[in-house]
């Protein structure tokens, strides 16, 4: 597995407006994602339905407060 790479919040953002990134809110409770989501993130539970159409090549980014 390769080692995960921190990326701050200035050069996450353009990726994920050209949607080049999918954003991902790291909180499996529900609650949680609602208080803490950033525009244009998806919840865990969402991620886990799209991973299986994604392809390799989108880079993905969570994220948690």
């Amino acid at each position: 597995m390769d080692d995960v790479l921190r990326i701050s919040p200035e050069q996450a953002r353009p990726k994920v407006l050209d949607g080049e990134a999918l954003l991902v809110c790291a909180y499996e409770d529900p609650s949680s994602f609602r208080s803490m989501r950033l525009d244009g993130a998806i919840s865990v539970q969402e991620f886990r339905e799209k991973l299986s159409s994604l392809g390799k090549e989108k880079e993905i980014v969570f994220y948690c407060a």
